[in-house]
């Protein structure tokens, strides 16, 4: 099964030359802020504001219509911004310039109820060839190409693709990741999708080799089983989906189709679907984060054995249910381990799993146990919680992730409850590549998703050889 029907889209996420067809000089504009996005983000290529006042507009003269543009083999890509009733003849001319892509941010379209002027849209789509991005959506972010061509500034490279049919959704993702220094491949808002979908999307991330995990918002999918072929295909090169797909209830269901139009049908069958490509479906926002982050940063699952180290007793036990109920049982210690526990820690600390270092621990107490757990056979991943202000923790953690590295074991944290010195640690860990979660449920749900979707076989198929 054909999977897109052009499989290179490097015009769209490596173009040599962009145009920002109605691009604005008057700040808060959405014309001005992708112009500027794409400046301030370090686009190395030529930058074409085109705008029928002409002019200069951020240091760039204005071209003023599409005819205008430098001719075939010059500009790769176009970022349309104007009004909906003229984006089909602005494809057109387009084409005729010779720009192989599209990002329609302009509404107006089926969303808006105007069925026709979409129909519209499709046919210059089809006639063009052009591929396209949207209408309606909030742009593309190509980390690679230092390309953001959408809304908030976002330019730090890293693993994990978003696509998403909500712009919002998508800068949520991107932010956060860009936030914590953690980064995105790109991110993709796909609007009405009127051509390229998150088939397409999913099938050029899985040839991607800076992506290791895709986040998907979904709220209907344009084609199932071309949605299945694309993902199976990225679960076979190693890389991991993680599926936010909204209505779950009857008012969910209409909201999702009222939104971008999408035909949303049966949660249960979508989650299904899912399941039988190697997916794993997450119930909220900071899940699908939470998942793509960790499958990213540990390069794969979670291994088996989890062990919570923790100066927090209420919070160990939020991580052990959590862990539990999502299918991911804390490690058994054996007997050995906890007799290197007791005589190497102070007589009333909690030995067992979670191991309770109590209040008055400190990042050297937590070091002695993690690195005690790390040596042991039973144990795969140590989750350490910091609870109260424990200064030194980044460092601590720094140090216990070379060893983990080395012993071919797993490390995350959770700080929570630390005010001051909790804001500074985790920044300091932001900095390191640290992976640490805000509250032990996120980091106890992410570590056990994560385990379930490396143990998730895609099955078998007719005509598969196994």
């Amino acid at each position: 099964m054909t999977l897109s029907k052009t499989a290179d889209l490097n015009c769209l996420f490596e173009p040599r030359a962009v145009a920002v067809i109605g691009a604005s000089g008057a700040p808060g504009k959405t014309g001005h802020t992708i112009l500027k996005n794409i400046i301030d983000g370090g686009f190395p290529g030529a930058v074409y504001p085109v705008n029928p006042r002409g002019g200069e507009i951020l240091g760039r003269p204005v071209v003023t219509s599409v005819s205008e543009l430098p001719g075939p083999g010059e500009v790769d890509l176009a970022v349309v911004v104007i009004p909906a009733a003229a984006v089909p003849g602005a494809l057109f001319e387009l084409a005729e310039r010779g720009v192989k892509a599209a990002i329609i941010i302009s509404g107006g379209f089926r969303e808006a109820g105007n069925d026709a002027l979409e129909v519209e849209l499709n046919t210059a789509i089809a006639k063009t060839g052009l591929r396209v991005i949207g209408p309606n959506c909030q742009g593309v972010v190509a980390t690679g190409a230092r390309l953001c061509a959408s809304w908030p500034l976002t330019t730090r490279k890293g693993p994990i693709a978003v696509i998403s049919q909500s712009g919002t959704v998508a800068a949520a993702v991107a932010g956060w990741a860009e936030g914590e220094g953690f980064g995105v491949s790109g991110v993709v808002s796909l609007g009405n999708r009127a051509d390229l979908d998150e088939a397409d999307l999913i099938a050029h991330f899985s040839r991607d080799p800076g992506t290791a995990a895709v986040a998907l918002y979904v709220e209907g999918l344009a084609d199932g089983r071309r949605f299945m072929a694309a993902a199976r295909a990225l679960r076979q090169s190693g890389k991991a989906l993680f599926v936010l797909r909204p209505g779950r209830t009857a008012r969910g269901i209409e909201a999702a189709q009222s939104h971008t139009k999408s035909m949303a049908g049966s949660y249960q069958v979508f989650v299904g679907v899912a399941r039988q490509v190697g997916a794993v479906s997450v119930p909220d926002l900071d899940t699908l984060f939470d998942t793509a982050k960790t499958w990213s940063y540990l390069r794969g699952p979670s291994r088996p054995g989890l062990a919570v180290v923790t100066s927090s007793g209420g919070s160990a036990i939020l991580a052990a249910d959590t862990a539990e109920e999502a299918g991911y049982p804390l490690a058994d210690l054996a007997s050995a381990t906890a007799a290197s526990l007791k005589a190497a820690l102070p007589p009333h600390c909690v030995i067992g799993n979670p191991l309770d270092l109590t209040g008055d621990a400190d990042a050297p107490r937590f070091e002695t146990a993690a690195r005690l757990l790390l040596g042991t056979r039973e144990v795969g991943v140590v989750l350490a919680i910091f609870g109260d202000p424990i200064p030194g923790a980044a460092e601590t953690m720094t140090r216990l992730r070379g060893e983990a590295e080395a012993a071919g074991k797993q490390i995350a944290c959770c700080y929570v409850g630390g005010g001051e010195t909790e804001k500074s640690e985790v920044g300091l860990m932001w900095a390191q590549g640290l992976l640490v979660f805000p509250t032990p449920e996120r980091a106890a749900r992410a570590l056990a998703l994560a385990r379930q979707l490396g143990r998730r076989q895609l099955p078998a198929r007719k005509g598969d050889r196994r």
